[in-house]
């Protein structure tokens, strides 16, 4: 009688445990539920359709006709814009304002860290406004400002102190658009990123900065170096993988500035610029679509590399 109870007692405990354990996995999966729907809506379904296209072609009139990798063997074997002009292009922009716009964010970050409150939110905001309305600044400053005629700034400033004698068409001259389309990706750099470092800076412990200095930290750089930097590990993956999704996608600030796409000898030519050339005027879709893989395959392997350069491996 007593073993007959005792295994009662534990068939009741075993199915507790399972129905609790039910619960949890069930309680789990509606949570995960409305991510997994949002990315399966927006990010894989729209990355396999890409892929799927690549594999056609498609005028976006008719029915798509399969052709294998045609499209990635004449991407890397016979499009000669693609191989003389976008691909150094963007990989000349992107390693400076990536790179740039990242260390520059950290900068102003530990920087404005380094003041008052009030001062700081608004300084913070000076710097983060570029990044939301980079588009009408550059239609209305820098165009202005870089402007082929007497009244763009440059030029009227240039002229003035008698360095030049007529003006210089600085957004149609090859010579010129990579240069400003670099310093313009660099001011409009300070994004969602840069809020992330300063919010990482300022959420640092104080108690291990003291810690330090009794330790036998001497200086600001070295304070940077061993605490700083080491407390905010996930704060600068994020800015690095954010500022090399923005150098990446960065093609619009070209056309805006140059008013054409392709760019004036595509000396501005970025691959999102040739994605759109292709799919949005050539109405070539499966070969943008060819296109959008490869930018993606990149993209994939600067986040890799920055995920192995600052995560945190403890």
């Amino acid at each position: 009688m007593i073993v007959g109870k005792f295994n009662q007692l534990k068939s009741s405990i075993r199915r507790k445990r399972e129905n609790g354990t039910l619960s949890d996995a069930l309680s789990v999966f509606l949570l995960l539920l409305p991510y997994a729907l949002m990315f399966s809506l927006f990010v894989a379904i729209p990355v396999a359709i890409a892929i799927g296209l690549s594999l056609t072609y498609f005028n976006s009139i008719q029915a798509p006709e399969f052709q294998g990798l045609l499209n990635y063997i004449t991407l890397l074997t016979q499009d000669e814009i693609f191989l003389k002009y976008v691909l150094p292009n963007t990989f000349k922009y992107a390693l400076l304002v990536g790179p740039g716009g990242y260390f520059l964010s950290f900068i102003l970050a530990w920087m404005l860290a380094q003041i008052q409150s009030k001062a700081r939110t608004v300084l913070a905001l000076a710097l983060y406004t570029p990044s939301m309305v980079g588009g009408v600044f550059i239609s209305v400053v820098w165009r202005t400002l870089f402007s082929g005629s007497e009244s763009g700034y440059i030029n009227a400033l240039l002229i003035q102190w008698g360095w030049i004698t007529k003006p210089v068409q600085f957004l149609q001259d090859p010579a010129y658009l990579m240069n400003i389309m670099i310093i313009v990706g660099l001011w409009s750099a300070m994004g969602i990123g840069f809020l992330a470092m300063l919010a990482g800076i300022l959420n640092t412990n104080e108690e291990l900065y003291e810690a330090a200095y009794i330790d036998g930290i001497k200086n600001k750089f070295q304070e940077v170096i061993y605490i700083t930097i080491p407390s905010m590990h996930s704060q600068m993956l994020f800015g690095a993988v954010m500022a090399i999704v923005g150098a990446f996608n960065s093609g619009w600030i070209g056309v805006a500035l140059s008013g054409s796409n392709p760019t004036p000898q595509y000396a501005g030519q970025l691959i999102i610029n040739h994605i759109e050339d292709y799919g949005f005027q050539r109405y070539e879709m499966g070969y943008a679509a060819a296109i959008s893989v490869a930018l993606l395959l990149m993209v994939w392997g600067f986040s890799k590399l920055a995920y192995r350069l600052f995560s945190d491996r403890d």
